[in-house]
């Protein structure tokens, strides 16, 4: 498993937009896309007022999933459309699990 953080820079007054357009992509990842598991987006609390800043949180069975979907049409227009609305370059991070959660019988 692994988790991956997109950071983006979105232009005032497309916010709506950017987030209704997130849950599009991430409807056709949960249909389409072999190892993605889920994705949220969160938005940074902030006074800035030229921009909005968000970061979209998703799991992945494997790195390998993730960047083959980074390869793929799909990944390419969305990026290329949202070269209008996103303020500079945005960035991922790639993280794995260290400590999976386990659960035991027996109450301990």
């Amino acid at each position: 498993m692994i988790n991956v953080g997109l950071y983006y820079n979105i232009k005032k007054g497309h916010e709506k937009e950017f987030e209704e357009t997130f849950k599009k992509v991430v409807d056709y990842l949960k249909t389409s896309v072999k190892g993605f598991e889920k994705a949220d987006i969160y938005r940074k609390v902030s006074t800035d007022e030229s921009l909005t800043e968000y970061m979209i949180y998703s799991e992945w069975q494997d790195a390998d999933s993730f960047r083959e979907f980074t390869r793929g049409k799909a990944f390419r227009e969305t990026t290329d459309y949202g070269k209008s609305i996103i303020e500079g370059r945005p960035y991922h991070r790639i993280f794995t699990t260290i400590n999976e959660k386990t659960t035991s019988e027996g109450g301990r």
